[in-house]
């Protein structure tokens, strides 16, 4: 086992955004970095660009003149990897190849001292398999930073399976020094972040496929109802199919066709027909030659008369519920009675669920999310069976103060509650594999995917049980095992426990 050593002289191989941006943050944070590529104009460039980086800032007044002088002192071009023999630290953003980083790592073994570290800035590669392939896989772990690196204020630290303790302890220091935050995550597909962010966009792809509703409603439904800044399909488009896809399949296939991963065949046939977001001009938004998104064509579904008395259908919680949104609205609320509007609240169900449950009218009963409170966006469900007339009523009804309001077709957790407990079941998971402290799932999450909340404090806000439930009931009205729960979430609802809690 290699002692921990303190990092002051770093080596960057790969003078590429990853590269540069990493190559700046280190100097900032006081130490010796020299930048090595094939090309040497790419480090050329890559040199000069960090320091016209340092001069913006300068002008911008969010560095100091003295301070950047310091840093670009402290920055040098290498002329070949013989220049590291010195180095504490060497970090590779080359080229995403198992091949090309193994045979760059067995050739840096050659050259630098026996306790320096070796790290890799690899998103998807397993850091197991690349130590595999060195003299002293103790000294290699997994520094994966978030483009662009200096704004972007976190780090994943990956150990692998042989990595020492205090290599992970060493890397730890200097990102603290950095002033972004390292996480320390397993070496399992994805790490952290892009095994955590499956969720959201994959939900929605089927949610889609479903044909539940068109991205545009879908989109305004996470936003306006959960604060997300951007919904699953605008992401999409940004991140375009052709990252965003095999990043699906392969952390699939990596946890062995785990359900609770599977991606959507939309994705996969969407991609192959080119429609990949910004990139192309067209995704599941059209984008003008400069790249503004263009107005989606919706059909907007017209609004009825609003009913003087609305039923609601159901007991409990949810149903209470009900009935003081009507209440706050002004309508009489009344026994359910044909031909009657009648309100439902599935939770992890569906509209059609809940009518056969409690024997209501089919062709007048419309579903209600109320999971996540009725003051934001509100989203009815129709079912199969549901009258126009019924559904323009139940969206006159749910307009009538001036929210937001949607009308989906039939869907079990509707559309925020499948999406929002399957974020929150995904970390729970994570953290029932010990991939990561639950504190630093919310926190990677938080500053990786810029998601409104960590999962876990997410889920506990919510109500474990909550969620629980919800999951449950998507299993039954489903069969699926992608919505099973997690042993961490349900162990957690039935004990009355926080999410957050670390197990000793």
């Amino acid at each position: 086992m290699v002692a921990q050593r303190a990092i002051e002289r770093i080596a960057v191989v790969g003078a590429g955004a990853m590269g540069r941006g990493i190559a700046q943050l280190m100097a900032q944070c006081g130490c010796k970095v020299l930048v090595f590529d094939l090309d040497p104009a790419a480090t050329t460039d890559a040199l000069a660009s960090v320091v016209k980086v340092w001069e913006r800032l300068v002008e911008k007044g969010r560095m100091t003149a003295a301070d950047a002088e310091a840093a670009r002192a402290r920055l040098s071009q290498a002329d070949s990897l013989a220049g590291f023999a010195d180095c504490d630290l060497v970090v590779e953003a080359i080229v995403e190849r198992l091949d090309a980083k193994t045979a760059l790592f067995c050739e840096l073994e050659k050259i630098i001292a026996p306790d320096a570290i070796l790290a890799t800035n690899t998103s998807s590669l397993s850091v197991t398999e690349i130590a595999a392939a060195c003299a002293r896989p103790g000294c290699v772990a997994g520094l994966h930073f978030f483009n662009p690196v200096p704004l972007m204020k976190l780090v994943e630290i990956v150990a692998g399976e042989r990595t020492d303790p205090p290599v992970i302890d060493a890397l730890a220091a200097l990102i603290e020094r950095t002033g972004h935050r390292g996480v320390q995550v397993g070496d399992t597909p994805g790490f952290l972040v892009n095994h955590a962010g499956r969720a959201y966009t994959t939900e929605a792809l089927k949610i889609l496929a479903e044909g539940v509703a068109p991205p545009a409603t879908i989109d305004a439904i996470v936003r306006e109802a959960a604060g997300f800044r951007m919904g699953p399909f605008e992401l999409l488009d940004l991140t375009s199919l052709d990252v965003s896809v095999p990043a699906m399949e392969t952390i699939y296939r990596g946890f062995y066709q785990e359900p609770r991963l599977r991606p959507v065949e939309l994705g996969r046939r969407r991609l192959a027909a080119g429609l990949l977001g910004r990139k192309t001009g067209e995704g599941f938004y059209n984008y003008s030659e400069s790249g503004e998104r263009l107005p989606a064509d919706i059909p907007e579904e017209p609004a009825g008369a609003l009913p003087d008395r609305t039923a609601v259908a159901g007991t409990g919680w949810a149903a209470e519920r009900l009935r003081d949104w009507c209440a706050r609205l002004g309508v009489d609320v009344v026994d359910p009675a044909p031909q009657t509007l009648t309100l439902v609240a599935p939770v992890g169900t569906d509209t059609t669920t809940e009518c056969a449950r409690f024997q209501t009218d089919p062709e007048w009963t419309i579903g209600v999310d109320v999971c996540f409170g009725l003051d934001s966006h509100r989203t009815l469900a129709t079912s199969p069976a549901t009258r126009p007339e019924a559904a323009g009523q139940a969206l006159a009804l749910a307009c009538k103060d001036g929210v937001a309001a949607a009308l989906v077709h039939d869907s079990a957790g509707l559309i925020l509650q499948r999406i929002v407990a399957l974020i929150v079941n995904l970390a729970c998971d994570i953290a029932q594999q010990r991939i990561a402290r639950p504190a630093d799932i919310d926190a990677a999450v938080k500053l990786g995917l810029a998601y409104p909340h960590g999962p876990l404090e997410w889920g506990d806000a919510i109500g474990p049980a909550l969620v629980l439930e919800i999951l449950e009931g998507l299993v039954a009205t489903t069969g699926d095992p992608r919505y099973r729960p997690s042993p961490w979430l349900s162990r957690r609802a039935r004990l009355g426990l926080s999410l957050l809690r670390q197990e000793p």
